[in-house]
């Protein structure tokens, strides 16, 4: 059996790594960002982009996949711009069609910039039981519409 960027996420992120970093790194390799890059670039953005009540880290993880596969690198590829603003906006139509919101206090129900919700959320263990069904979602679109 081929695991697949989705099952390599999930296991990179019950392994420790963020949502985000876990995302990042199942693609990164495909498009010359190295492990150790992959997971400096992504690690602010977990937690909702560093526990600040933002973006979840597996769509923030994905939408920098898609910087990878699609982004512009000159300023007068125009034509990458549009192609990576149309990719974002299917990745992010779908994930939305999946799990109902991109906020991570939305998707799991505590607002991670609040101390004493922190402490509930992993008291109620959604890290390990919410979050990679989050991760396992992106990387799964990614799988699909790159």
């Amino acid at each position: 059996m081929t695991l697949t960027r989705a099952d390599d996420a999930e296991a990179t992120y019950r392994g420790g790594f963020s949502c985000a970093q876990s995302v990042c790194l199942a693609f990164a390799e495909d498009y010359g960002i190295d492990r150790e890059t992959a997971l400096k670039l992504s690690c602010a953005l977990g937690g909702g982009m560093g526990h600040t009540n933002n973006t979840c880290g597996a769509v923030t993880g994905a939408l920098m996949v898609i910087g990878m596969k699609y982004g512009r690198t000159r300023l007068d590829d125009m034509a990458a711009k549009e192609k990576t603003y149309e990719v974002t906006k299917e990745f992010i139509a779908e994930f939305l069609r999946r799990n109902q919101s991109l906020r991570c206090t939305d998707l799991l129900g505590y607002n991670l910039s609040n101390s004493r919700e922190l402490g509930l959320a992993k008291e109620k263990g959604v890290f390990k039981t919410k979050c990679p069904l989050l991760v396992r979602s992106a990387a799964e679109i990614l799988e699909e519409i790159l």
